[in-house]
């Protein structure tokens, strides 16, 4: 093979890994974007639970203490 082929063969091959390098980067950016995007909404989320869970628990926390209370003046005005 002429010297020069094995030159342009080369020249190539470092332009190609020089591209992967570059295209490796960007995946590893937007690996990294991907994460950030993902833990935010693992965020939302738990934040969403928690005040359903907090809904869920005065839906029913509220009756047991306006039942509770009612119970209580009922008894104190008896006396």
């Amino acid at each position: 093979m002429p010297e020069e082929q094995i030159l342009s063969m080369l020249r190539e091959i470092r332009d190609l890994q020089k591209q992967h390098l570059e295209n490796y980067k960007l995946a590893l950016q937007n690996q990294e974007r991907a994460l950030q995007v993902q833990q935010q909404a693992v965020r939302r989320s738990r934040v969403t639970l928690l005040v359903i869970g907090l809904i869920v628990v005065a839906i029913y926390l509220l009756p047991a203490f306006w039942w509770t209370t009612s119970w209580a003046f009922r008894c104190l005005l008896r006396r």
